[in-house]
């Protein structure tokens, strides 16, 4: 049996002030990228170069359908907290991996910010979208 896992057997909570947001554990669609940097510098009387990385944090985004009003909540919520009006809010995205043999893996991602907060409705037959660009320091993966 195949241990590959399709979006079916993912599941995205968003967590506001540690209260996860059911409004939001329909995503579309999770990207994320643990942002790494390549550095290089060559010495003199050496034949070959140095290499370093340097971890520069996670990038990524997430695609939501509009499901319930509550998701304009979590908008008011992310501008509120980017105007420093309610500074103590805090974003955390926690993603489980549910793997066909039963194992679950599963990464959460404190402290999450985000970019712009685009609204779309393309179309009369198309269903309205809503997308989070997001970065964070990091991506920690939880104990099996």
């Amino acid at each position: 049996m195949s241990q590959r896992i399709k979006g079916q057997e993912i599941e995205v909570v968003m967590i506001v002030d540690g209260q996860p947001r059911d409004s939001l554990n329909f995503a579309r669609s999770l990207e994320f990228t643990y942002k790494t940097e390549l550095k290089s510098e060559g010495y003199l009387g050496e034949t070959s170069k140095r290499f370093d990385t340097i971890f520069n944090g996670i990038e990524g985004a997430l695609s939501f359908h509009f499901d319930s009003p509550e998701v304009f909540n979590i908008i008011r919520f992310i501008v509120e907290k980017a105007r420093r009006r309610t500074p103590g809010t805090r974003f955390n995205i926690k993603s489980t991996f549910n793997y066909p043999s039963g194992v679950r893996a599963r990464i959460l991602i404190p402290d999450v910010e985000f970019g712009e907060l685009p609204i779309k409705f393309s179309s009369r037959e198309d269903y309205g979208e809503f997308n989070l660009s997001i970065g964070a320091t990091e991506a920690r993966v939880l104990p099996i």
